[in-house]
């Protein structure tokens, strides 16, 4: 791969689940030595401009992250082109990324769990409208998904 890596992550609100990818992603990208523009996103703009979750924030925290200074924005035509790849979180934002997406585009859409094997086609649990814990299992999801696709990003950088 001859472009500097950049990812962005992409789910409902960008609230949730996109800034605990982007922040899971960011220490395995640090992790395999990775130079990437990383950012996240959301389909929909409910929550344009705020932080994300306090269950997120708490998630995050327990695991040695800050992400209260992330706030959320949506996804737009740009980003197709900036971004070397567009991560869904689940099934129905990769559709509306899809759907989406400028004749343009230059950016490899997938979903986060592609890049885990034995997992591809899953989305990521929305904890939203559950319990503080729900949290820790999308903390789960991410951070496995942002591991296995850090790992392969790292080795398409050397090849």
């Amino acid at each position: 791969m001859s472009l500097r890596p950049a990812v962005l992550f992409v789910c409902t609100g960008n609230i949730c689940r996109s800034p605990l990818a982007e922040a899971a992603f960011r220490v395995a990208a640090g992790r395999y030595g990775l130079e990437v523009l990383v950012d996240s996103a959301g389909t929909g703009d409910w929550h344009r401009g705020a932080a994300p979750d306090r269950r997120a924030q708490a998630v995050a925290r327990r695991h040695g992250l800050d992400i209260g200074d992330y706030r959320a924005r949506i996804v737009g035509p740009g980003d197709y082109r900036i971004f070397t790849h567009i991560v869904a979180l689940d099934p129905g934002h990769l559709k509306i990324l899809r759907g989406r997406r400028p004749m343009d585009a230059t950016a490899e859409l997938s979903l986060l769990l592609d890049h885990v094997p034995g997992r591809e086609g899953q989305g990521v649990a929305d904890p939203y409208y559950g319990e503080a814990r729900a949290f820790d299992v999308t903390w789960d999801d991410v951070r496995q998904g942002a591991e296995a696709l850090a790992l392969k990003l790292a080795r398409a950088t050397r090849d």
